[in-house]
């Protein structure tokens, strides 16, 4: 297979940058060139809730020099994703329309958990050092400009994940406004700080032991290359001890923003989030009591040459990070006591029919995986009411972080879940009817919650009928009743008759 040119564009809340990739089975993901330009888009959007029209013109101007740069590279193909600044901005559908008029290029906004998500693919695809790590307690600590990730693993797999409004603009910001010394805006914003925190560590941390903490984000990454080149250190240490660390949260602190700027040879407009920065990642070394930190150098841009390569069968990444969106719904669902033998024996059914059905439904398998989602968290809204389920479940899942699912895909699997109980053909698209069609198929199948059959076959015979066939010897009574209520929808949306056959003793 030919080695791919691609090219990552990260529209951010501080700076637009592009990464040149060169991407093959064999020599995996190479940089070519990388370029960035500061501009501060968030500043607009976390002070007025819109970017300004001098920045939109200075952001059109850069994209078409990357346009440029993308023409000269002849890429094969190219991803452009927005963060914070243009999730929050008011005027982002303008934006984003003027950017694909003046330069050809199609922005996609994505949410937080997609961001995150995208940015340990990147750790992921660098080495194997990634899958060593989080089989031990660790916790990946993502600091952006606009907000803060703190994701936890454990036997590799993740435990929870929080997002946090503690991005160093955000906060810089924040602060900015209050006209106090310098010493005591640090002190207000070690406050702002350890309030998150101890929100953060009584509803998440609890007693969990973290032996490891990564550090991901432009932010840190800068200072700590900055810093080694003025020290003469290795500039490619990735491991930084808890006292190196302390030693440049004394330095960045000690000086002022132009002192910082001049000394590390950086705009003071990027000086000024230094501060905040060694703040947040010293409260949280506090926090967990790690002593050293990983940084492993990746970038947004690294995350989205990942994605592309992965997605194109271009390498394949060893972590399974479809299980991790699955773990983080299982998890969700443990917090409010969804995760039982039902919810196993409704998901089992659930893939079993979709897997059955293949040739006729016309889905993929990121609709599978939606689909599962849906079943592992259908339960969820029990713990909130037992007279109102379907709708507290549709509010947990479409307010709660799924690490890798965009919001559309939350709000979908919020849709199919509430279904199960008001089912409305308002608002519900083929995809939609299509996977609530399943969902209820398979929960009828263990109404009783019982788990009376855990051994049915789905098959499909030639009169297109999809034949569900238990050896059950007792009372399948309830299953039935509660079959023939969900049979219709499943037949009109499909074309497909199923059928429930019990054959006992067989």
């Amino acid at each position: 297979m030919a080695i791919k040119r691609f090219a990552a564009i990260d529209v951010g809340s501080f700076a637009l940058e592009m990464g040149i990739y060169e991407i093959g089975p064999r020599a995996g993901i190479r940089q070519v060139n990388y370029v960035r330009h500061v501009i501060a888009l968030g500043k607009d959007t976390y002070n007025t809730g819109k970017v300004s029209y001098e920045l939109v013109e200075e952001m059109l101007t850069v994209l078409e020099d990357f346009t440029d740069i993308m023409k000269e590279y002849k890429v094969d193909a190219y991803s452009a994703y927005a963060t914070s600044a243009m999730r929050e901005a008011g005027n982002s559908q303008i934006i984003l329309d003027q950017i694909k008029v003046r330069t050809g290029i199609e922005v996609k906004i994505i949410s937080n958990s997609e961001q995150r998500f995208i940015s340990y693919k990147a750790i992921a695809a660098k080495d194997d050092q990634f899958d060593k790590i989080i089989k031990g307690g660790t916790a990946i600590v993502d600091v952006s400009f606009g907000s803060m990730q703190i994701t936890l693993y454990d036997k590799g797999n993740i435990i929870s994940t929080q997002n946090l409004s503690l991005g160093v603009l955000r906060i810089r910001e924040t602060i900015a406004k209050i006209s106090t010394a310098r010493e005591e805006r640090t002190a207000i914003l070690g406050e702002l700080v350890d309030n998150e925190l101890e929100t953060y560590s009584k509803l998440y941390l609890k007693d969990r032991e973290v032996k490891c903490m990564v550090g991901i984000g432009e932010t840190i990454l800068l200072l700590f290359k900055r810093l080694s080149a003025i020290s003469g250190a290795d500039s490619k240490r990735e491991f930084i001890t808890r006292e190196d660390f302390m030693r440049a949260y004394d330095y960045v602190l000690s000086k002022t923003e132009d002192e910082l700027g001049e000394a590390l040879g950086v705009d003071a407009e990027f000086a000024g989030v230094f501060g905040p920065c060694v703040l947040i990642f010293s409260r949280v070394f506090e926090l967990l009591g790690a002593e050293s930190i990983w940084l492993p150098g990746t970038l947004l841009v690294d995350g989205i040459a990942a994605e592309y390569a992965e997605d194109n069968g271009l390498i394949r990444l060893k972590h399974n990070f479809q299980e991790d969106i699955l773990e983080a719904a299982r998890n969700i669902a443990k917090r409010y006591r969804g995760t039982n033998q039902h919810m196993i024996n409704v998901e089992q059914n659930a893939m079993a029919i979709f897997d059955a059905t293949q040739k006729f439904h016309g889905l993929d398998k990121r609709d599978r995986l939606l689909l599962r989602i849906s079943a592992i968290m259908h339960n969820c809204g029990k713990f909130v009411s037992m007279r109102a389920p379907a709708a507290c479940t549709y509010d947990i899942i479409s307010a709660s972080e799924i690490i890798g699912l965009s919001h559309e895909e939350r709000i979908t699997v919020a849709r199919i879940v509430r279904n199960l109980e008001e089912f409305s053909y308002d608002e519900m698209s083929m995809q939609v009817a299509k996977l609530t069609a399943m969902l209820q198929l398979a929960n009828s199948l263990d109404r009783s919650h019982k788990q009376k059959v855990r051994d049915y076959k789905f098959k499909m015979n030639d009169e297109n009928e999809l034949m569900i066939i238990t050896g059950y010897p007792g009372d399948m009574t309830l299953e039935y009743i509660s079959f023939e209520q969900h049979r219709k929808f499943f037949e009109e949306i499909f074309g497909i008759r199923p059928l429930l056959i019990q054959k006992k003793g067989i």
